[in-house]
């Protein structure tokens, strides 16, 4: 199983983003030390946003450079950068982040290791599994009562995205594929099929 190792909080401060879920990630910001207080190349500007990519949703070198393949062609009329965020966000181990049974990407991938994740009722413990329109999310039923998982959902709730439809009993369903507007994150696509397409 691939896994992002390393100082998390250095690379927060580096990439400019929390990547590892702690409220405390990005107050550390130094000057100098900021994404924003260097002067980048091209090459380095499209490197930093692969960079930043790979931290929201934990893929490696590798697996993203398969996302991007795969998103190079596709046949639904989308540009290489919407298809390939939309491949990633629909990764089991972010969905189970965005239904907030998890804090930080890291908890969610291990949640899904453990197989504590059912996908329409069967026990799913691949974190890069992709989840269909209409899939339903939950968590097994013997985890529902962890004070961990429960503070997690409970504290998130009412923080739904429009493609996600949540429930009380730890149950989501990804009612339809995300349009890329809706996805939370914050990264210039088009520099990263750039430096793909080198």
């Amino acid at each position: 199983m691939a896994r992002m190792m390393g100082p998390r909080f250095k690379q927060s401060r580096r990439l400019g983003l929390n990547v590892c879920g702690h409220p405390k990630a990005n107050k550390r910001m130094g000057k100098g030390l900021g994404r924003n207080d260097k002067k980048l190349t091209e090459y380095g500007m499209q490197l930093l946003e692969k960079q930043r990519l790979r931290a929201y949703y934990g893929v490696n070198e590798k697996q993203m450079h398969k996302y991007f393949e795969k998103a190079l062609n596709n046949k639904e009329g989308l540009t290489t950068g919407d298809v390939m965020v939309r491949q990633l966000e629909t990764r089991l181990d972010n969905l189970v982040l965005r239904a907030s049974f998890a804090s930080s990407i890291r908890q969610a991938r291990q949640m899904v290791s453990h197989g504590l994740i059912r996908v329409n009722g069967k026990k799913v413990d691949i974190p890069s599994f992709q989840v269909a329109e209409g899939s339903v999310i939950e968590l097994k039923e013997k985890s529902r009562s962890n004070e961990l998982f429960k503070e997690n959902y409970e504290t998130n709730f009412a923080q739904s995205l429009p493609y996600i439809d949540k429930e009380e009993n730890f149950k989501v369903t990804l009612t339809r594929l995300p349009e890329r507007q809706e996805i939370p994150i914050e990264i210039t696509d088009s520099l990263i099929v750039e430096l793909y397409s080198r």
